[in-house]
C-alpha cells in the first residue's frame, strides 16, 4: 500500500498494535508570554483534534479571542493505532513541519521522548520545539495572551475578578468528567447535578450571568459530547441533553456563536460516538442545534 507524501500510512492495528494510554503525563508547561516565548504574530501553532474535548476547548478560545490570524492551527486524524495522532488526508498535512506523526514534534523537542502524545500541543516555530501540552493550561494562556493585539473587542474569557470562581468551577468539571458526570464535586450524584445545572441556567444566560467565560466553553464542550459519551448519566435514567430544557437551550445558544459553531465538526462527534458506543442515542443534527433558543433576553 502506498502512502501519499506528507501523510501517515492508514491506521494499522495488526502491524502497530492498538492505541492505548497508560499514566499520561504532560511535561511541557511553557506559556506564550514567558521570556523564551514572547508574543509574536505567526510564531505559534496549535495541533488539534476535532474529537478531543481538550483540543476543542483550545480551538474555541483561539477563535473567540480573535487569534486565528495570530496563532495558526491544524488538525490530526481521528483514528489512531499505537503510533498515536497522525496526519492524513481527511484533515490535511502538517503545514508547519511536514510531520506525518505528531510524535515527531515530541521527539524534536526531547530526543528519545517515550511519554504520552497529546492534543492540544502548542508549537513554537522559532525554536522548533513544543511550548506546552498541558491541556488545561493552554486555553487559559490563549485567553490572556496577545491582549494588546486583539483589542477591547475580544471577550475577556478569564477575567481577574472571576478567576477564583472559574478555577473552582473548572476543577469541578474535570472531576465530574472522570466520574461520568458533568458538573459536580459530589460523588455519585450525576443526575442530581445535571438537574442542578439545568436550574442554575434557568435565569442566567451564562454560568456567570451575562458574562461569557472560559467556564462556559469547557462546560459546552462536555454538553456537546454528553449524548454520545457520558454513559453513566444516560444509563441512570435514560435522559440525554435534549431532555434538560435549560441546558439544551443554553447549549444551542452558544452554538449560534461563530467561535463554537465554526470549530465544531458534528460529523466527527457522531462518528466517534458510534465508534466508542455502537448503541449511542442518535446525535442531534445541525438542524437541531440551530433551533431557536429564546435566551437572548436573559442576564
Amino acid at each position: 500500500m502506498t502512502t501519499q507524501l506528507g501523510y501517515a500510512s492508514p491506521v494499522d492495528v495488526d502491524t502497530y498494535g492498538p492505541y492505548a494510554v497508560t499514566d499520561p503525563q504532560y511535561p511541557f508547561a511553557g506559556r506564550i508570554g514567558d521570556p523564551q516565548f514572547p508574543e509574536e504574530i505567526g510564531r505559534y501553532h496549535l495541533y488539534l483534534s476535532h474529537g478531543c474535548p481538550w483540543a476543542h476547548i483550545a480551538a474555541i478560545v483561539r477563535h473567540a479571542r480573535g487569534l486565528t490570524d495570530i496563532v495558526s492551527a491544524s488538525y490530526v486524524d481521528e483514528e489512531r493505532d499505537s503510533r498515536g495522532w497522525a496526519f492524513r488526508e481527511r484533515f490535511g498535512p502538517d503545514p508547519v513541519n511536514g510531520f506525518t506523526l505528531l510524535r515527531e514534534a515530541y521527539e524534536a523537542t526531547e530526543p528519545g521522548y517515550a511519554g504520552h502524545i497529546s492534543v492540544p500541543t502548542l508549537w513554537d516555530r522559532e525554536s522548533g520545539r513544543i511550548v506546552a501540552n498541558a491541556f488545561n493550561a493552554i486555553p487559559n494562556n490563549l485567553a490572556t495572551s496577545f491582549t494588546a493585539l486583539v483589542g477591547e473587542q475580544a471577550p475577556d474569557l478569564y477575567p481577574e475578578d472571576l478567576r477564583e470562581a472559574i478555577d473552582l468551577t473548572d476543577a469541578d468539571f474535570a472531576t465530574a468528567a472522570r466520574k461520568g458526570g458533568l458538573w459536580t464535586s459530589e460523588e455519585g450524584e450525576t443526575i442530581h447535578t445535571l438537574e442542578r445545572s439545568d436550574a442554575h441556567l434557568a435565569d442566567r444566560r451564562y454560568l456567570f450571568g451575562d458574562r461569557l467565560t472560559i467556564s462556559d466553553i469547557r462546560f459546552w464542550v462536555k454538553l456537546l459530547r454528553f449524548t454520545q459519551t457520558y454513559r453513566a448519566a444516560i444509563g441512570a435514567d435514560g435522559r440525554t441533553l435534549v431532555d434538560y430544557p435549560n441546558l439544551w437551550a443554553y447549549a444551542r445558544d452558544l452554538y449560534t456563536r461563530p467561535e463554537f459553531r465554526e470549530t465544531t465538526d458534528l460529523a466527527v462527534q457522531a462518528e466517534n460516538a458510534l465508534r466508542r458506543f455502537p448503541d449511542s442515542p442518535t446525535s442531534p443534527t445541525a438542524e437541531h442545534w440551530a433551533a431557536p433558543h429564546d435566551r437572548a433576553s436573559l442576564g
